[in-house]
């Protein structure tokens, strides 16, 4: 487990943040193994993925091994643990009154020279 600083880990590419509900939840578990699949396709255009999540980094990893059985692909790509839902309230994903945070898609440009 490290601490991501986000601008930096995208560099000059782009980057797709996504969220999802739940750690364990049957379709997060499908939207998760489909982006591992998917991960060469966004890699070839220089895009980076980051799933967004608000269980512990500790479920992610129990969790990977789950999507990787039932998908056929595991997670290849971080998946964020916000435990305390600053960066899920920083980009809106978990509006006033929710029990678990909306999906949520953003692609992020490359920085600008």
């Amino acid at each position: 487990m490290r601490q991501m600083h986000f601008h930096e880990w995208i560099g000059d590419s782009w980057a797709v943040l996504f969220s999802h509900a739940k750690d364990f939840t049957p379709v997060c578990t499908t939207e998760l193994g489909y982006m591992a699949k998917l991960k060469p396709e966004f890699d070839k255009r220089r895009a980076k993925v980051v799933a967004l999540s608000v269980d512990p980094v500790e479920s992610h990893a129990r969790w990977s091994q789950d999507i990787e059985e039932t998908q056929g692909y595991a997670p290849n790509y971080p998946v964020i643990g916000d435990t305390d839902l600053k960066v899920s309230k920083l980009y809106g994903t978990f509006p006033a009154g929710w029990k678990a945070p909306r999906p949520y898609l953003r692609i992020v440009p490359q920085p600008r020279p």
